[in-house]
């Protein structure tokens, strides 16, 4: 029996029971693909119950407000990828009468679909002939094969893209895309595969030479890069101070508090925290520590350190992109998680709606 037989196989017994599988509707599969884009399943899977159920239909979600996508995406993490999703919807409903596109050519000039989600619409949804390629497809031909070419440098990308292409002809292209990104998923894990379950060990040449552990092969590119953030929380009866933060950093169009950024702990940049601190809240401002957290995004590291002020005098000229807001109005509003968590630690009194 054939590799892709084998892996079709596997995939009718053991495949998960998920919503997305029961559709050829591009607008629904492509809500799934790009909201579990490096999203496990199960952390996904009410992020996408929610979208569907706010926007049943593409047009539903090219009509939404740029807050309504973010404050429903809270969370998830990586928020270019809501903004795209609704900058693409308006596509679809300008450049295709609000019909989603299943053809892997239209697919892969909508805003914020690559390679990897237009071949997953075009063959979910038409059954098109073209080869996927995410980690778990990665992990599987460079196992099965013995591939030690880096999948992240050029010449890696080339090799995969061709075998997978090769591999999906002659394939019911819904099934077997479906198929080998499960088999990834679940049976041909990152870290200790039960390989003498596998069906297609006999051939597995990692599996054949010790190599298991060592495929894939993927060049460290990624250099984190640490900063310390922190925030300043000024609170007048039911009324908190927030910001809306700007393009160009991490979180951009979510809403936190006024930030002082350090280039090392507050302690050990004292002389610029005090200046930034003066120049926005008064130098007779008292300041208070509250908490901190340590928050990891792919990229970055960040040391958050929460104050709280007394005594101040706003500046606004200074930061003209602060306002007060309500705390039911800031519970509205999308937040970065790590503010999220702040709120619901030290304003857990709010009654929620």
């Amino acid at each position: 029996m054939s590799f892709q037989s084998e892996i079709v196989n596997w995939y009718l017994k053991h495949k998960r029971a998920l919503p997305w599988r029961d559709t050829k509707d591009a607008y629904i599969i492509w809500l799934s693909e790009v909201i579990l884009q490096q999203t496990r399943v199960e952390q996904g899977l009410p992020y996408f119950n929610r979208f569907l159920q706010h926007y049943p239909t593409v047009l539903d979600f090219a009509a939404a407000s740029e807050t309504q996508i973010l404050k429903l995406w809270q969370g998830l993490g990586y928020y270019s990828r809501g903004r795209n999703m609704l900058f693409t919807a308006k596509q679809v409903q300008d450049l295709h009468n609000g019909k989603f596109p299943t053809k892997y050519d239209e697919l892969i000039k909508l805003k914020g679909v690559g390679e990897y989600t237009a071949a997953a619409i075009a063959s979910f949804s038409s059954n098109e002939s073209k080869a996927v390629l995410d980690g778990n497809v990665f992990r599987v031909l460079s196992r099965y094969f013995g591939i030690d070419e880096p999948i992240n440098s050029s010449g890696g990308k080339k090799q995969f893209l061709e075998l997978a292409q090769a591999l999906i002809t002659d394939q019911e292209a819904a099934i077997y895309n479906q198929a080998i990104m499960e088999f990834g998923a679940l049976q041909c894990k990152p870290k200790s595969p039960n390989c003498s379950v596998c069906p297609v060990q006999s051939g597995c040449e990692a599996s054949k030479n010790n190599l298991v552990s060592m495929l894939p092969v993927k060049l460290n590119k990624l250099k984190k890069r640490t900063r310390y953030f922190n925030y300043l929380i000024c609170q007048s009866d039911e009324n908190i101070l927030v910001k809306k933060r700007s393009a160009g950093d991490i979180w951009q169009e979510l809403y936190d508090f006024p930030l002082v950024e350090t280039l090392e702990n507050y302690q050990e940049d004292q002389q610029n925290f005090s200046e930034q601190l003066g120049n926005i809240f008064g130098k007779d401002c008292n300041v208070t520590a509250l908490s901190q957290q340590k928050h990891l995004l792919t990229h970055q590291t960040i040391y958050v350190q929460f104050f709280g002020l007394d005594n101040y005098i706003i500046n606004f000229n200074q930061d003209a992109e602060i306002k007060w807001v309500t705390l039911r109005e800031f519970d509205e509003l999308p937040q970065p998680k790590v503010i999220t968590n702040f709120m619901n630690t030290h304003f857990n009194y709010l009654e929620k709606p």
